[in-house]
């Protein structure tokens, strides 16, 4: 499991111009992306992702049109879930 912080890099109005293509490239990936958050205030965002390696999880990034444009960084670590509230059990050993 690999939690991505996006951290933007432009000011929000630029990259709220980018939304939409964010959100479709969100539901392209919705084998691998589990969960999507803004950050408050609105500086960035993260997202709890699943992926065989760290390498595809990257490559999946490199697509994101935040990234592909320079609107925004990401930082990305890995996680081994070890336990889960009632109704997400299944994160456990995906």
């Amino acid at each position: 499991m690999y939690l991505l912080m996006a951290r933007y890099t432009r000011p929000i109005e630029e990259v709220d111009a980018l939304l939409e293509e964010h959100k479709a490239w969100i539901g392209s990936n919705s084998d691998k992306i589990l969960l999507t958050a803004r950050e408050e205030p609105l500086i960035g965002g993260l997202i709890l992702a699943r992926g065989d390696s760290l390498d595809e999880v990257w490559e999946m990034i490199r697509q994101d049109p935040f990234h592909a444009s320079g609107m925004a960084e990401y930082e990305v670590r890995e996680y081994n879930p070890v336990r889960a509230a009632e109704g997400v059990e299944g994160l456990i050993g995906t």
